[in-house]
């Protein structure tokens, strides 16, 4: 990335320092450092509050970024919705898994136990459904798509739109079977 070259370029061309530009900015200087360094990027509001400043245009003070930025966000997202989508299968085959035995051996503090696991799950599934709106991606074939990176064309877009209420009727449906067959399967064993 060319940024923090740049940023110390302008920085150092107005003979400022870097708590300096960190006040004008309204950042900290452990942020400027930051930059300069390549460790993070500025958000939209510093690089426009850093062109402002330097007197430059935000082409130039960006220079080649933009596409490695563009990539970066996409690998972020990417990564952040599978870790988000890990966190969530694991809670949800807890939820599956635990409810029998936390309620059997665990009496009152096994439901508050289960209570809770079912609120996490909870803000996951939200947190993932508003991921899935921001990037219109619903269908499972859309979803792998997007987690390699790869996109559909207008075609496969259109097709998969078309599933996408029957998807999560069959998914909804086939996950209640699954936890009341399991439960019964549990409370057997138990």
């Amino acid at each position: 990335m060319e940024i923090g070259k740049q940023i110390k370029k302008y920085r150092t061309e107005m003979e400022v320092s870097q708590d300096e530009l960190a006040e004008k900015i309204f950042v900290s200087r452990q942020t400027i450092s930051n930059w300069e360094n390549n460790k993070n990027y500025p958000d939209v509001k510093s690089l426009l509050l850093l062109s402002s400043l330097f007197g430059v245009s935000l082409d130039i003070l960006i220079k080649g970024d933009l596409e490695e930025m563009k990539d970066k966000i996409k690998t972020e997202d990417i990564v952040g919705f599978k870790q988000d989508s890990t966190i969530f299968s694991v809670l949800m085959l807890s939820m599956i898994l635990l409810p029998v035995p936390l309620a059997k051996f665990g009496g009152i503090l096994g439901i508050g136990i289960c209570g809770i696991i079912v609120i996490i799950t909870i803000f996951y599934a939200i947190r993932i459904e508003k991921q899935k709106k921001n990037f219109d991606i619903q269908t499972y074939k859309e979803i792998v798509a997007f987690s390699e990176g790869k996109h559909l064309d207008e075609l496969q877009k259109n097709r998969e739109y078309g599933k996408r209420p029957y998807q999560k009727i069959l998914l909804a449906i086939g996950s209640g079977l699954l936890t009341i067959v399991i439960a019964i399967i549990m409370n057997y064993i138990l």
